[in-house]
């Protein structure tokens, strides 16, 4: 085995898709199957458990993963130190943010940093914002664009880079639930509700819940990432609660489509940042990415 068969193996224990793996790693699904039976072939033990339905670790693949993030991070450790000596930095620095965050929060944080260290390779990995501390925690990525969480995990530093407030979406084209959000006093009990699986947004939603005394909301839908939920607002299955950032970083022929109510007073904004694990930080790549940020410090905000 070597470093690009960990590499491989890692991806592929995350996503637990070949097709997704296969396309973020630049191969073939074939040739990934081939690179995964042949790693498995010389460990001597079944790695994962794959079906028509699904791909999940076996017990041996799960403590080879622990081994296969170990190995990578003291080679990473190892080139790092290699390093030290000369002038310019490499390797590789994993970042997550969502979709949305990609274009209105990462470009001035990556355009600094390029300028810094032009030879480090950024490797960014897009997906539902709810999902960007726990990618951090459990070491899937080295550092996330985040919503800071109602508690901070003790083990992490969070850089505040603004507030993100809530707007209320709904269809713009005519039908039923254009016409129930227009009435002077709305029957929110009524109106179909579409909403994130889970994450600062969804609490948000349901405190709004609260204070409106919805007790039963109908919920159309619940779906994984902001930037689909706008979609089916904008083919008119419900409204929904929403970061104003995804909804002012749509496309166009989207944005059209909807309809944003009246600002939410009743529902407080929430921080976006930058989280990272506090170990990591002594890591000279995390290390001079986290100084380039404004405000940074050697605390949670």
């Amino acid at each position: 085995m070597d470093i690009r068969d960990l590499k491989l193996f890692l991806h592929l224990a995350d996503s637990c898709h070949f097709g997704r793996t296969a396309n973020a790693m630049h191969i073939s699904p074939s040739t990934l199957s081939r690179q995964i039976q042949r790693l498995e072939e010389s460990f001597g033990h079944i790695l994962f458990m794959r079906d028509n339905r699904r791909v999940g670790l076996t017990e041996a693949g799960k403590q080879f993963k622990q081994f296969a993030q170990q190995t990578l991070l003291q080679y990473q450790q190892l080139r790092h130190s290699l390093n030290q000596q000369s002038a310019l930095l490499t390797g590789e620095l994993r970042l997550f943010c969502s979709v949305t965050a990609a274009y209105s929060h990462l470009p001035k944080i990556l355009d600094n940093f390029r300028l810094e260290n032009p030879l480090i390779e950024i490797k960014l990995t897009t997906g539902d914002a709810a999902d960007a501390v726990n990618n951090v925690a459990r070491q899937a990525a080295d550092l996330a664009i985040a919503a800071r969480p109602e508690k901070l995990p003790d083990n992490m530093l969070f850089n505040k880079l603004g507030e993100i407030p809530l707007v209320l979406i709904a269809p713009s084209l005519a039908g039923t639930i254009r016409q129930q959000v227009s009435q002077p006093q709305p029957n929110w009990q009524q109106i179909p509700f579409i909403l994130p699986e889970h994450g600062p947004t969804r609490k948000r939603i349901e405190l709004w819940f609260q204070r409106h005394t919805i007790n039963n909301p109908v919920i159309y839908a619940t779906v994984s990432g902001h930037e689909a939920i706008v979609s089916m607002v904008a083919l008119g299955c419900g409204i929904a609660l929403i970061p104003k950032v995804v909804v002012d970083n749509c496309p166009e022929s989207v944005r059209n489509r909807i309809w944003q109510l009246d600002p939410i007073s009743l529902v407080e904004p929430f921080d976006i940042g930058i989280c990272v694990l506090k170990k990591r930080l002594n890591e000279p790549l995390i290390r001079v990415f986290w100084q380039l940020l404004p405000d940074a410090t050697l605390r949670s905000q």
